[in-house]
């Protein structure tokens, strides 16, 4: 749905160091490092005459060898380490590529000797390109139909283009493989979102501390970038505005290679499974770690190398033996099992209702007869007390992999709104909480979050599932004082096990404690004033669902 009956606003993007506005673009030239032809800011013109400027990395010998395209606005000439930077914790490095690579792209130094040809994309607008910087919209993918021709018909290709790199490299696969250029052969999203509304700039209707991100810090454009910011304020809604930067993804038919992760939660893990359901490609498989995303993508360059061989190349290997699903059950930071599987969500899933009772703080298999409430302010949003959690003691090992849904009976005292931040955390046998990677920047996280704006409530109930809710996010629902209303919140999909004696313990907060140390330059406004009440027991039916995995 490509509409484009709204007018974009747009801003100057400024460089990080705050020196200025800037459009770096090097000019052509031409060395040889490392057995790789390397030729710098290579135009390409777009079908309405723009230029958009390219660097090439291939092999010396010659020959014809496939393409892997990566399309990102950071810079293709600009080394990754300062985004890295910008991220402590994250687990990027110098150490993990060469200098030829670029932010959450592919190694020259890793492809070439293999025989692949890397293209890096400066996009319309991005540092010397010329043109506007948009970012997810129709033009964007218009512009990469483009190049997937280009890259396709140079003396140097074979003919067969892939698509590979992590999160907005991962993104815009989605949108350009939708678009079914003839020379796209395979794509490899490794971790990317394909929802704009829903997954990177509004979570459950509230909006994301990410979103200030683009332009200024990630983005260098040459004049101007499109105004995100601006653009969620004048659309808190979803519309043709926020649906025509998400691709048709029934349309992608291309083999596919996709990486999600349990880890990266407030960013692309919902948005990879979703796309990994619901592209067409008969030849398709399902990658799950719960590990960073930089690190990971990095240490397995092998596999990726193996997928497009296959397909690029013709070679006939091991990955027609590959399992449709291969996902990571975690047990603690960095600690975790892969077990193959034939689909996702898995089949065989039993969904289980744990009901909350409010006197205990308590989840129970079987629901209280007794009405009860848990209460808490949210006046003061650093006071990390102001909170209501539920604990459910296992008895037994027990696998939660897949979708959660929490279902809670809500009431706002002194405000016609609400927002509710939840997460789900484990703590072991001797009572201590268990962190796990989060959020791409800290190792502190939780093993699942959930948002909900309350006036978002409404369901899309041709697109939710009992495990599932899917929000219509398109009129806003206000409260009455003393109304009392059905919520539905969706957890982002997680796996992990319980031992014995392990404890889950569902938290409904008053702010988002749990991210906001991933992107401290940024705060996440909330409505929230006054008093929540949770309302349990009795005909109040709140409980949280969650995906129990039969131990057979």
């Amino acid at each position: 749905m490509d509409k484009t009956d709204f007018e974009l606003r747009f801003t100057r993007g400024k460089h990080p160091s705050g020196g200025g506005y800037v459009g770096l673009r090097p000019g052509y030239r031409v060395d040889e490092k490392l057995g790789m032809v390397c030729e710098y800011d290579v135009p390409v013109t777009m079908r309405d005459g723009v230029k958009i400027y390219v660097n090439i990395f291939r092999p010396k010998a010659e020959g014809k060898y496939p393409v892997v395209l990566a399309w990102a606005p950071y810079g293709k000439h600009e080394g990754a380490d300062d985004y890295y930077a910008m991220l402590p914790g994250c687990g990027g490095s110098k150490a993990l590529h060469s200098e030829y690579a670029r932010f959450e792209g592919p190694d020259p130094a890793d492809w070439c000797p293999h025989g692949f040809i890397i293209v890096y994309v400066d996009p319309r607008g991005a540092w010397g390109s010329e043109g506007d910087l948009t970012f997810m919209s129709p033009q964007e993918a218009l512009d990469g139909y483009d190049v997937v021709e280009w890259a396709g018909t140079q003396a140097w290709s074979n003919g067969k283009v892939g698509m590979n790199g992590v999160s907005y490299l991962g993104w815009t696969q989605w949108k350009i493989a939708a678009m079914n250029p003839p020379h796209l052969a395979a794509i490899n999203p490794w971790e990317g979102v394909s929802d704009f509304y829903r997954e990177l700039v509004f979570h459950g209707g509230i909006r994301s501390n990410f979103t200030a991100m683009f332009p200024g810090t990630m983005c260098r454009p040459r004049k101007r970038a499109e105004d995100l910011l601006a653009m969620a304020k004048e659309h808190p809604l979803f519309d043709d505005y926020w649906a025509s930067k998400n691709a048709d993804l029934s349309k992608i038919t291309v083999p596919a290679f996709v990486v999600a992760s349990w880890s990266d939660h407030g960013l692309h893990t919902r948005g990879t499974f979703e796309g990994f359901k619901k592209i067409s490609s008969k030849e398709k498989w399902l990658r799950v770690h719960g590990r960073k995303k930089w690190v990971d993508y990095y240490d397995h360059v092998d596999m990726q190398r193996q997928f497009f061989d296959r397909f690029l190349k013709g070679i006939d290997n091991e990955v027609k033996y590959w399992p449709a699903v291969n996902l990571e059950v975690r047990q603690k930071y960095n600690v975790g099992n892969y077990r193959a599987e034939n689909e996702w969500p898995l089949a065989r899933t039993n969904y289980t209702k744990l009901f909350l009772g409010s006197s205990n703080s308590s989840m129970s298999t079987s629901p209280s007869t007794e009405a009860e409430q848990s209460r808490y302010s949210v006046d003061d949003l650093n006071d990390k007390t102001q909170n209501a959690f539920f604990e459910f003691d296992f008895k037994e090992r027990t696998e939660l992999t897949g979708y959660s849904k929490l279902k809670l009976w809500v009431e706002a005292v002194g405000s016609d709104d609400m927002d509710l931040f939840v997460v789900f955390d484990k703590f072991d046998r001797t009572g201590d909480r268990v962190p796990f990677p989060s959020q791409s920047g800290f190792d502190h996280g939780p093993v699942a979050y959930g948002w909900l704006r309350v006036s978002h409530r409404e369901l899309d109930e041709e697109r939710s599932t009992p495990h599932q809710p899917v929000l219509k996010h398109q009129r806003e629902i206000k409260l009455s004082p003393g109304e009392i209303v059905p919520v539905e919140v969706e957890l982002w999909p997680a796996s992990v096990l319980f031992e014995p004696g392990e404890t889950l313990r569902v938290t409904v907060l008053g702010s988002d404690l749990h991210a906001h140390e991933a992107w401290k330059h940024t705060a996440v406004r909330t409505v929230n004033r006054g008093t929540h009440v949770i309302h349990t027991g009795g005909k109040f039916d709140s409980h949280v669902l969650v995906p129990v995995i039969p131990a057979d």
